[in-house]
């Protein structure tokens, strides 16, 4: 592994580290931990520093929900085209195009349920190009992007053995 690699994986790890930690932790010089960063970052390879949230700690109800989305192409328009479309909505939280069952895997999120409904049918559904939705609400997360939520001991159901 180069020294670019380890240091996306060590932010992948925890944004939060300042560039001494990674410097200690990749054992390289901080001004070279510096450079390799803005290096990336002006590539676009590095694209920015989030936290992972687990809402269901907070007494904030966060609804997010996952859509399937099948689309029709003609001679102008591409794949690019409506993703570019759809990207642009602050309600999308990820879009990816896929192989499979349908076109594109599109991950929304809103203050409620009622919200997240009417963002799908009033501005997603109407693209032209767009021939089918499948919405799938969230109902509870144990990870995400690698992090694990909640303690691991709150599975309370009976262990039944033969």
């Amino acid at each position: 592994m180069n020294s670019r690699d380890e240091l996306l994986e060590l932010l992948r790890e925890n944004a939060r580290y300042s560039t001494a930690e990674l410097a200690r932790l990749a054992d390289m010089e901080e001004p070279r931990v510096e450079e390799a960063l803005e290096d990336l970052e002006a590539a676009g390879a590095l694209r920015g520093y989030q936290a992972v949230v687990d809402w269901d700690e907070l007494d904030r109800e966060r609804v997010r929900a996952t859509v399937e989305l099948n689309v029709t192409l003609d001679r102008e328009t591409s794949y690019g085209d409506i993703a570019d479309r759809i990207a642009k909505f602050p309600e999308v939280t990820t879009l990816r195009l896929m192989s499979g069952d349908y076109d594109f895997l599109m991950e929304v999120e809103g203050d409620s349920m009622s919200e997240v409904s009417w963002f799908i049918s009033e501005k997603v559904a109407p693209i032209p190009e767009i021939t089918q939705t499948v919405t799938h609400y969230v109902m509870d997360s144990y990870k995400e992007n690698g992090i694990e939520f909640g303690d691991g001991d709150e599975d309370d159901r009976l262990s039944i053995s033969p």
